[in-house]
């Protein structure tokens, strides 16, 4: 019988551990617990049977999520799977999910594991997005030039300190504009700039501007990757509606590749959702290469 518990700070490590060995990947202790910081309810759940640990389940809620939907993520070791622990660990976390009176749970699924995709299907989760990972290898390139459009200066937000206000500004126009994001809330500006700009991955060097007579009118950021200390991964492009199609998109995902090529960075990856037409191109004109992604399914909870 499959017991699930809910589990502690001072647990985490334990955790990660069977969270890796059943993904291959997890963030760090520091990350995670960066996740609940940024997050407005979050909640970690083991699994064990007949004294073994065997999947890991995470369940987040108010963050980059329409309302009444909360995030989760559940893992089940390979030679586990079948056996009702991830159904185990799905009661737990809709239990956790409607005290907190949310509806409906959405999450990520791997594109190349069907078995897993007709296990949401089964439990009447369906595809709401689909995001391909995109990876450039710095290693072989050289950095790209940044040559902003006309009237367009690129800057670091370490360098322009005190326009957080007009990034927020940028960011209620893009956030909106994602396909598959049409439903997000867009925090108010205290919370977004805590949750958003402000995370163990975030630095102010790595957030680029693009600034029109002085006003911020754009910005990219990378997140810098704890597990992985040699990827970067781009978080966040958003251009104001109004200067959108003038190339600022180019400029500032050239500084981004410059600046993690000149800090010894080997990847960066972004996840692009394959309806995002626009930044597809983009990456793949900067020589991005399509690896499988992952699917976002949504529905009830249990």
């Amino acid at each position: 019988m499959t017991d699930v518990r809910e589990v502690r700070e001072d647990e985490l490590e334990r955790w990660i551990g069977i969270a890796r060995a059943a993904l291959d990947e997890a963030d760090t202790v520091e990350g995670y617990l960066d996740w609940k910081r940024q997050a407005r309810q979050t909640v970690w759940l083991l699994a064990s049977d007949a004294g073994r640990e065997v999947g890991t389940a995470i369940g987040v809620g108010g963050w980059h999520s329409p309302e009444g939907v909360a995030r989760g993520e559940i893992r089940v070791i390979g030679a586990e799977r079948g056996r009702g622990v991830g159904s185990a660990l799905l009661g737990e976390l809709s239990v956790w999910a409607r005290r907190l009176g949310y509806a409906e749970l959405m999450g990520p699924v791997k594109e190349v594991d069907a078995e897993s995709l007709a296990w949401t299907e089964r439990r009447g989760f369906v595809e709401v997005g689909r995001n391909s990972m995109l990876v450039l290898d710095l290693r072989a390139i050289e950095p790209p030039a940044v040559v902003p459009p006309q009237g367009i200066e690129i800057v670091t937000w370490a360098e322009r300190t005190g326009v957080e206000r007009e990034m927020y500004a940028v960011a209620r126009e893009a956030y909106p504009d994602v396909p598959g994001e049409e439903e997000a809330e867009v925090a108010p500006f205290e919370e977004w700039l805590s949750m958003d700009m402000q995370g163990a991955s975030d630095r102010p060097e790595a957030t680029f501007l693009a600034l029109a007579d002085g006003e911020v009118v754009a910005y990219a950021k990378l997140a810098l990757s704890l597990a992985r200390p040699t990827v970067a991964m781009h978080d966040m492009t958003g251009v104001r509606r109004a200067w959108r199609g003038r190339g600022i998109a180019a400029a500032l995902k050239a500084a981004e590749i410059a600046w993690a090529k000149e800090q010894g960075y080997e990847r960066l990856e972004t996840q692009n959702e394959e309806r995002n037409e626009p930044i597809r191109r983009l990456n793949e004109r900067y020589g991005y290469v399509v690896e499988p992604g992952s699917v976002t399914v949504r529905g009830p909870i249990a």
